[in-house]
């Protein structure tokens, strides 16, 4: 199979950087394509809180809720995904393209299933699916109808995904970025349409956000679809011996664990918004999701360092060179912390013209979100070393520590802080604290595992 294109050409030069690094795409070039996809999807997400924003606190609190079955969704292919990084990244970095084709077709056979169950379940259920939040009666109904068409575009985002995470794993995040932009320009004014409704289409609220998301999602994998077919893509399209057993079980192996992180962490996370809409009322609950929009932001920036650390940790390995995957994970960390400490500072500094920006003169909402906001800022630094260290580990077929960090401190910290603060009566804003301590442990947990170097040999094993 002939090689890329972009493989051959020869990348600038730096005296510091050792042969397998000039071999290697650099952590900007894909950090860079990675935030600024990120940084694109929580702009018009942003957008969608403004629009909705603009028909009360219930209908902020029923997007809130359709973006946790998104995230839901989301972390069923993110387990997956876990082993197609891990995977296709080795591939690529022993110089094997034809078995990286072979793993990103296997990946998407092997996300379709779990897909289609979800996309089942939330069409059929969407009022149960809505009920457990414990909203009042007109947020919970305008929620049913979100989560179902939240549901309804399932597989359409199950081939986004897994094919922009071998593209990346490949170091060709550019594409996905591109796929992205394009998305961007269509959701924006499809929001408007189904969310207000113009003519003979009706105003469908909340719901008509999550239709205008999940299109333009389901759109963006249809291009990447169209284009893997057509060899157009760095990841080749190789329909011969994918259906490998051996295959399977490695994708099973690496990705159950992140599956179960991913789950796990939906479910705490689920159980901590349940725990603030009955205590707290909706305007606690609706705080929370706007000051999570806003913040995102600078999450994204620690996000695409994620990429970035576990697609070089993964290539490193897969060249032998465990020195510089090591190197990698650190230089990756040490920027997301950097970033995104930077960025929550400008945030912090506008918490209060954003809030309103968003919620206008829901003066008790808008001072529960600055609350929110100042908090979640300050856990940022923080959340940087989580993401970029469990990253680098996942990188390496590491899935299973991150699973033990989760639990620690979402069940264990966030959650059980939560559930003691709440039972006291103490105000909203002690609760918004358990972030803090639930990434303090996290990060404690992350950065040990990875200086013990045990991550180097799991894939072996």
């Amino acid at each position: 199979m002939t090689t890329p294109n972009h493989q051959n050409a020869s990348p600038v030069s730096f005296p510091s950087r050792t042969r397998q690094e000039k071999e290697r795409p650099g952590i900007w070039a894909l950090a860079l394509p990675t935030i600024l996809g990120n940084l694109l999807f929580s702009v018009v997400a942003l957008i969608q809180t403004k629009f909705v924003g603009a028909l009360g606190g219930d209908a902020v609190a029923a997007v809130g809720i359709g973006q946790r079955v998104f995230f839901t969704v989301q972390a069923v292919l993110m387990g997956v995904s876990a082993g197609t990084t891990a995977l296709v990244a080795r591939a690529w970095g022993a110089k094997d393209y034809e078995e990286a084709g072979r793993v990103t077709l296997a990946s998407l056979v092997l996300a379709s299933v779990p897909g289609l169950v979800l996309m089942a379940v939330g069409m059929v259920f969407p009022k149960a699916i809505a009920s457990v939040f414990g909203l009042n009666a007109a947020a919970t109904g305008m929620a049913g109808d979100t989560v179902y068409w939240q549901t309804a575009f399932i597989i359409g985002l199950t081939v986004n995904f897994i094919l922009s995470t071998a593209l990346r794993a490949a170091g060709d995040a550019w594409t996905p970025l591109i796929v992205n932009i394009l998305t961007a320009v269509i959701n924006v004014p499809l929001l408007y349409l189904f969310i207000f409704g113009y003519r003979r289409i009706p105003a469908m609220g909340p719901a008509g956000s999550a239709l205008a998301m999940n299109l333009g999602l389901t759109l963006g994998g249809a291009i990447l679809l169209v284009q893997w077919l057509r060899q157009r893509l760095v990841v080749r399209f190789v329909k011969d011996r994918w259906t490998q057993t051996s295959r399977y079980r490695r994708l099973y192996s690496l990705g159950y664990p992140a599956f179960f992180e991913q789950a796990l962490f939906q479910i705490g996370f689920s159980v901590f918004l349940m725990l603030i809409g009955r205590y707290y009322g909706t305007s606690a609950f609706a705080a929370y999701n706007v000051g999570v929009n806003m913040l995102n932001i600078a999450m994204v920036m620690g996000f695409g360092f994620s990429i970035a650390g576990s697609t070089l940790v993964g290539q490193y390995l897969g060249a032998k060179d465990p020195v510089g995957a090591r190197r990698i994970g650190w230089r990756t960390c040490a920027l997301a912390v950097v970033s995104m400490s930077f960025l929550a500072l400008i945030i912090v500094i506008f918490a209060e013209p954003f809030a309103r920006f968003f919620l206008g003169r829901d003066d008790l909402t808008v001072r529960y979100t600055m609350q929110f906001t100042y908090i979640l800022a300050a856990m940022l630094p923080i959340l940087g070393v989580d993401v970029a260290i469990s990253g680098a580990l996942r990188g390496a077929g590491d899935t299973r520590f991150p699973v033990l960090s989760t639990f620690s401190g979402l069940i264990g910290v966030r959650c059980g802080l939560t559930l003691i603060f709440a039972h006291l009566g103490l105000p909203v804003v002690w609760v918004y604290g358990t972030l803090i301590g639930d990434f303090i442990v996290r990060g404690i947990l992350l950065v040990w595992r990875y200086r013990s170097g045990k991550w180097i040999k799991v894939l072996e094993r």
